[in-house]
């Protein structure tokens, strides 16, 4: 059992002892205390550290940094010095934060962009607030998704690859029955460091002759989910009407302007994975459609609310410098763009950019 819940009163406690031990007297107390933080009370939360220019540092601030830490970063903070320590760099903080604002930096395009990411995250934050975790989704929803998408749990054979290539059909015939009469994967490798166009020059640098001329694995042929970009859909196909593995197919396959002979080298049978087997998988997969609905939900709400228009004739004439486009130097988060939440992350429902209609 984690020790963090009773960390957390103690090193509250702790907070409140900092404020106690200033030997200045306290700073005058906001009114809005806010949301009460680290086990603090909203009283204590207002209580101020520091006052720097015209902005203040509540104990509640100080808690909320605390907060976004790890709980073993939070270990450091124990003793009253090293609290010292990380309030002197809020301090320094609000001191640059000042100054960025007096020379006008708060105006610049960049600074702006990001203070608009970190609005959006502020509103995916609060719109996730009522989203369940995978593990509170009802069991009768999991079930019902489980049973609708059966196509997804049934994963189809599977099968590993391996080629000779040569450059024309005689000689490809030629190997081909070679192959066919070779009794062992050595002498298939044997053939393959010989004859293949894709064997290496060195030899010293040869794969092992039972893994020569390994190209991929692959699922059967119109199956989205087999295909494998080394190996041509001909070759594919042949692979599907070898008999079984160690043996190689019963002719030369032409694809790419090169001749293969094919050689069955691994087999995993398909099957359908159980629900259980499934579950948590599905739960992930319902909460980034919930996750996803409420993004939809959230944008139509506030392009309701904010009028939005796009000058098309502008838009079309944007082009992208072919430099940039070669080199990813340009490639930036679209803030307009939906993000996919990853399974196991709370991810999730992004809100238009402000200058979406720009």
């Amino acid at each position: 059992m984690t020790r963090a819940p009773v960390r957390r009163p103690l090193l509250a406690i702790s907070l409140v002892a900092l404020v106690a031990g200033c030997d200045e007297p306290a700073l005058q107390v906001p009114s809005d205390a806010g949301d009460p933080v680290f086990g603090l009370t909203a009283e204590q939360s207002a209580r101020v550290l520091a006052k720097v220019g015209d902005r203040v540092i509540t104990l509640g601030d100080f808690g909320r940094t605390l907060e976004r830490m790890d709980q073993f970063d939070r270990l450091r903070y124990q003793t009253k010095e090293r609290r010292r320590e990380l309030l002197s760099e809020l301090i320094d903080a609000e001191l640059l934060a000042l100054e960025a604002r007096r020379r006008g930096l708060d105006k610049d395009p960049a600074v702006e962009d990001t203070i608009r990411q970190i609005l959006r995250e502020a509103m995916i934050a609060r719109a996730r607030k009522g989203l369940p975790a995978p593990a509170d989704i009802p069991a009768s929803e999991v079930r019902a998704y489980y049973e609708a998408n059966a196509d997804k749990f049934s994963e189809p054979e599977r099968r590993r690859v391996a080629a000779i290539v040569v450059g024309d059909r005689a000689l490809g015939e030629k190997v081909l029955k070679e192959a066919q009469k070779a009794g062992s994967s050595g002498a298939w490798g044997e053939l393959f460091l010989k004859h293949s166009l894709t064997a290496p020059k060195d030899k010293s640098a040869a794969p092992p002759l039972d893994l020569a001329g390994e190209l991929g694995i692959v699922s059967p042929p119109g199956d989205p989910r087999g295909a494998h970009p080394r190996v041509p859909e001909p070759v594919r196909a042949a692979t599907f009407r070898i008999g079984g593995v160690g043996a190689v197919g019963e002719e030369v396959v032409e694809a790419d302007g090169r001749f293969f002979i094919v050689r069955l080298n691994g087999l995993t049978s398909g099957h359908r994975r159980e629900f259980a087997e499934a579950e948590r998988s599905i739960r992930v997969a319902l909460l980034q459609q919930k996750m996803q609905d409420q993004e939809r939900a959230l944008e139509d709400e506030l392009r309701k609310k904010f009028p939005v228009e796009i000058n098309e004739a502008a838009l079309s004439s944007v082009k992208v410098p072919e430099q940039l486009m070669q080199t990813g130097s340009a490639a930036q988060p679209d803030p307009t763009k939906p993000r996919t939440p990853q399974p196991e992350q709370s991810g999730a429902v992004a809100a238009p950019s402000s200058d979406a209609g720009k």
